[in-house]
């Protein structure tokens, strides 16, 4: 990205943040304080591009305002941009909470929701009495026009604020799923990093199919989402009582604090270091989500006045137990598992014989021939994109249900390895399909338990067989040593004759359709395995979709 480009970017996200028509004045202003030394007549001058490429308009002397083209630009234009933002937004969230709990005054971060249905607040309303939440402040405004409802809820972020504003630096590291059992917190099953995404993590986790909110208020055990972040040892006893004043005027949610360098809920904490989990501030919307409401959520978008929210009850439970300080299994990383599978692939691309690497997902014995007939029709609509190899096997269980084994992309890296070429999985995203095509949206393999493109399909984000503007697919973002990039070509070029999915191979410091590579690499983009079995998914076919599943022969396979 140009310097140019860049602040273009940033031009944009000073104007998405507006609610107002915005002058050059204002935003050069911003713009300092982000480190950009803009003056007025250079942002004009930026300004008039923009206009001209229809990302801003201009509203005669008030300003001007971002456009819908422009908020796409913001949101899909600059992927490689956006994964290293998503970081920063919560940085600098941190940085503008002034909240003093002494006075109750000042501003805090906050999520805001949009419902269409007035029973979905009695539902927040329970998980708010139950006291799975961050906060019971929270702002109603309803649209009478379009029965649109609009709730605003603290953000756990603000919690880091208030650290922060007492000279405590608090380190977000994870958003994740935390099990409970019996009302007590167990472990984290599932993470992703606030570095290296587009994607906000717990955004990610925001699912009907993830979650079982009700489950723990109702049962007593379930998955509940969580943040977890780091604080320096020296100021544990510091932060507890912080924690304590906050929890005494209606602020909280922090499910556990670990002791210095001591492991919690699954997590490893560095020497010198504590760990904090704290309840997700989505907790309510997740709730309303599981009884299939729609909802639309947008977490730590902006901070208010705490002034301005307002308990929606005042009946606040203790549903959980502290976690215990019992041994727990370490959660491992995508990247860990993949690349021990990664080790055992063995296939010869002369013989085309040997193991490679097989997601299998489930459909019943009944919608098989469906299933399949999807999966050719996606195929030969599209056979540069879609992987047409796949082979039945059977449920080790249920004999109603039949497997659909796919190869997985990561299938690739292991034959380049055997081969002596370093591959290293750096990114899976969603692929959009325009000219030339462009990643939307990507998450770090190492820094996610789950595969991310599960992800992207339990969200609906695909559009593999869509008709209604780019289809939308699963890839992946291999970087590969340039020294052995003229071998690593060979081996591409005869494994894409075979049928593997390779897009794309780039050169060095390229950007492969807008994904960012280390210097002295060059990006390799490959087709996701899923992409076939995401193609009957949203064709309403039911099927439980797994990733990274088992060791296969690939002359065991069949050929749609």
């Amino acid at each position: 990205m140009s310097e140019s480009e860049h602040r273009m970017i940033e031009i944009l996200r000073v104007l998405s943040k507006q609610d107002e028509p915005t002058g050059s004045k204002l935003i050069a202003d911003e713009l300092k304080e982000k480190g950009f030394n803009l003056g007025e007549r250079a942002v004009r001058y930026h300004m008039q591009i923009l206009d001209e490429k229809g990302y801003t308009e201009k509203k005669g002397y008030s300003g001007r305002v971002i456009t819908d083209l422009g908020r796409e630009k913001l949101e899909k234009g600059l992927i490689y941009d956006q994964v290293d933002f998503i970081y920063s937004k919560f940085e600098e969230m941190i940085y503008l909470t002034d909240f003093t709990y002494m006075t109750q005054e000042g501003n805090v971060v906050v999520n805001t929701s949009t419902i269409y249905n007035e029973e979905s607040i009695n539902i927040m309303k329970e998980i708010f009495e139950s006291g799975l939440s961050v906060s019971p402040y929270v702002n109603i405004n309803e649209d009478k026009t379009t029965g649109e409802i609009e709730v605003t809820t603290i953000c756990g972020t603000t919690i880091d604020g208030v650290l922060l504003n007492e000279g405590i630096p608090s380190q977000p590291q994870y958003g994740g799923l935390l099990k409970i059992e019996n009302n007590q917190p167990v472990k984290f099953t599932e993470l992703i990093s606030y570095k290296k995404t587009s994607v906000t993590p717990l955004d990610a986790f925001a699912n009907s199919n993830l979650t079982s909110v009700l489950d723990v208020i109702r049962k007593g055990s379930g998955v509940v989402p969580a943040n977890f972040r780091l604080i320096p040892g020296i100021a544990r006893e510091r932060t507890i009582e912080i924690i304590k004043e906050l929890d005494r005027i209606g602020i909280g949610g922090v499910i556990g604090v670990s002791e210095e360098g001591k492991d919690i809920l699954g997590l490893p904490v560095p020497d010198g270091m504590v760990g904090i989990a704290i309840i997700g501030g989505i907790t309510p919307f997740c709730a309303v989500k599981e009884l299939g409401e729609d909802i639309t959520l947008k977490i730590a978008e902006k901070i208010q006045d705490f002034t301005s929210l307002k308990p929606i009850t005042s009946r606040i439970l203790s549903p959980l137990e502290a976690p215990t300080a019992r041994n727990q299994e370490k959660i491992s990383l995508v990247l860990s598992k993949s690349m021990n599978l990664i080790q055992q692939v063995n296939f010869d691309i002369e013989k085309q014989k040997g193991d490679i690497i097989a997601n299998v997902s489930y459909v019943n014995r009944n919608d098989v021939d469906t299933a399949l007939s999807i999966m050719e029709d996606t195929y030969n609509d599209n056979p540069k994109y879609i992987n047409p190899y796949y082979k039945l096997i059977d449920h080790p269980e249920n004999d109603d249900m039949v497997g659909i084994a796919t190869i997985c992309s990561l299938s690739i890296d292991g034959i380049l390895i055997n081969n002596g070429i370093m591959s290293n999985p750096t990114y899976s995203g969603l692929l959009e399909l325009t000219e030339p095509p462009l990643f939307i949206d990507m998450i770090s393999y190492n820094g996610t338990t789950i595969d991310p493109h599960k992800i992207f399909l339990s969200k609906n984000m695909t559009s593999i067989t869509g008709t209604n503007g780019p289809n939308k697919i699963l890839a992946s973002v291999k970087e590969i040593p340039y020294i052995s990039r003229d071998y690593a070509v060979e081996i591409l070029d005869i494994l894409n004759n075979i049928g593997f999915s390779i897009y794309k191979i780039g050169k060095p410091r390229e950007l492969v359709y807008n994904s960012k590579v280390d210097n002295y690499n060059f990006g390799v983009i490959t087709g996701g395995g899923l992409n076939s079995v995401g193609a009957v998914k949203e064709n309403d076919v039911p099927i439980q979709i797994k990733s990274l599943e088992k060791i296969m022969p690939f002359e065991k396979m069949e050929r749609l």
